[in-house]
Parts: structure tokens; sequence; C-alpha cells
């Protein structure tokens, strides 16, 4: 059987995204500038933006939402863009998760608050991948799914037990995290990463899971990104790992390419928000990993797709096709090199 296709399985929720003047003192005001519903979350984002660089890519929904009007936005988010949302459950009795995020438009930095709800449930028995024709399973996140952190028999969370039983079904595995914190990363993370071929952080995560100083007064360091990358492949069976940043991303591969590229060079008139920038380029990497394009290729669709999400608050609406996001480079061109 020839394997087509991704999974995006785990953290499927609506956002509410609002972008306010500036972030408040506690006890003070702030205005809300602008209101939007969107889905979200990793598992969402991924098969959003997947369908939009490229229309008809098979892409499977996998996870839990509730009986109620966010979930049926959920749905219909995916019936709109062809996705496959068999795997997508509807749970009686608990609410769809979401997120309210704060974009301070001053900065375009982001804060979340987030109600895990129905992603609580979320099991094991949730992500289904018998007789599954896909050739990439894409799962997130720890950290917000009580059940799924949790040890799950011999395992030491349900993670672990669905990347597990998706390299034993034949299907390559992708990890998303959340920038939660270090203990939390470390502790849900780290057994993952023996049940990985790729792995595509940014790079506070890269510096928790590695110890290495990444970050340092806001400025990541690209060279300490590089050794980061080297320092994660050798930890699991890992074929890539992608580290990925405002000014860039650094990628170490297994047969020894470690390559740095600068992100594209955006005008600020054109970025609203940063929220779903992280998704898109592992999107855009992704489907060049499973296109089997040469590294340096996907490396560049995910630099553009990632700068396509920077014009708009959402997370995924103004991600383009594949084309669409290359044209990005001629038309804004590059950083210098890092």
């Amino acid at each position: 059987m020839e394997r087509r296709g991704i999974i995006c399985a785990g953290c499927w929720l609506v956002d509410h995204n609002n972008v306010i003047d500036h972030w408040p003192e506690q006890e003070t005001l702030t205005n809300i500038i602008s209101r939007e519903l969107q889905g979200g979350g990793p598992a969402h984002n991924m098969a959003l933006d997947l369908a939009h660089l490229a229309p008809g890519f098979p892409v499977w929904a996998a996870g839990v939402v509730g009986d109620d009007d966010a979930g049926r936005f959920l749905l219909a988010a995916c019936d709109e863009h062809g996705i496959n949302r068999d795997g997508l459950k509807i749970l009686d009795g608990a609410g769809t998760s979401h997120t309210d995020v704060m974009t301070a438009r001053a900065t375009g930095k982001r804060t979340f608050f987030h109600h895990q709800g129905a992603n609580a449930l979320l099991g094991p028995e949730h992500v289904c991948l018998v007789d599954s024709r896909a050739k990439i399973l894409h799962l997130g996140a720890p950290g917000i799914h009580a059940r799924m952190d949790a040890p799950c028999g011999d395992d030491p969370n349900g993670w672990v037990t669905v990347l597990r039983q998706a390299r034993a079904a034949g299907l390559k595995t992708n990890l998303e995290m959340i920038s939660g914190s270090p203990d939390e990363i470390r502790r849900l993370a780290t057994p993952c990463l023996a049940h990985l071929d790729t792995l595509i952080i940014n790079d506070y995560e890269a510096g928790v899971l590695t110890g290495i100083d990444i970050v340092s007064d806001g400025i990541t360091s690209a060279g300490a990104a590089r050794r980061a990358a080297v320092a994660l492949l050798v930890r699991g069976p890992l074929e890539l790992v992608a580290i990925h940043f405002p000014g860039g991303c650094v990628a170490a591969t297994r047969n020894g390419d470690v390559i740095a590229k600068p992100s594209l060079d955006v005008p600020l008139e054109a970025i609203v928000g940063a929220n779903g920038a992280g998704d898109a380029f592992a999107a855009g990497l992704l489907y060049g990993v499973h296109e089997s394009w040469p590294i340096d290729e996907s490396l560049t669709l995910a630099l553009c797709s990632a700068a396509s999400a920077l014009r708009s608050v959402s997370t995924t609406s103004s991600v383009g096709t594949v084309n669409e996001c290359l044209a990005l480079a001629d038309q804004w061109g590059w950083r210098p090199p890092i």
C-alpha cells in the first residue's frame, strides 16, 4: 500500500482572537480593538494549513470536540476544506476546548488563556490508526490534555502510546509542543523523542529540552540553535530536527546536514499577528518532507508559509497555496544570512 497524506491528531479547539491596544497592569483596563472566532490547536492548525497549501492533499482529523456550537464550528471547517473528519469524535457532556488569545497591537506578542474542556478527556483510543493509509502522524500537544499527559499502561504518558502505535503501524511521526513550563515540557516530551521521525519546535522549547542557552535577552543565537538541533537528533530515531524563531530557522538531518536559513523580510505594515506562524512553518516543512523535497527547499516553503501567516490575527486564514507562499520570497526578499 502506498501511503499518502497526514493525520492531524490531538488538540482541536476554538480560539477567541483578540487584538488589544496594550497589555494592561493588573486591575487596569485595555481596549479590545478587534475580535474574531477561529479554530486553533496544533492538530487543527496543521490540518487547515495543509489544506490551504495544497488543496486536495489528503488530510485526516483525529481528536475530540464537545456537542456544542464550537464543536460544530470545527466540524464545519473540516468539511469546508476537504478534511476527513471521521476521526474527530463528539463527546457528550463536555464543552469544546477553547483559548482566549490576546495580541498586543504595539508588540505583536500573544498571551493565552486556555480551557481544556473536551480535550481533557482525549485518550489514545481516540486516535485510531488501524488500516490508516496516511504517511505521517502529526500529534500535539503535550501539556494541555489531562488524560494524555498522564501515565498510560506501561507508558509514561498517552503521547508515547500513540506515537509508538503509529510507528508500529508504519507511519512516520511528528510531535508538536507548546511553550509551557520547563519542567512540564521535559517531563512530557522527553519520553516521546524515542518514537519520533521528525521534531519541529521553537527556540524556547529546544532550549528547555537540551539545556542549551539559545535565547538571551530576547535574542536567539543561531549557533546555539544549531548545537541544540544536533543534540536532539541523537536522542531518538529522528531523521530531522528543525528549530524555528523569528529570525529564521536551523535544521539538522540524520545524514549530517546542518542548515540555517533566515526568515523573510516581512514589512511591518504587513504584520497583523504572529498567532499560528509556528504552525504554518511546521505545515510547510512537513509538506515538503511528505513530498520528499530536498531539506533546503522544504525549509524555504516553511519560512514562506510562516510569513504568510503573519498577515492575519487568526492561526490559518492568511496561509496561501504553496506557489502563493513561495511568491512572497520574491515580493519581500530575505533577511541577512544567520
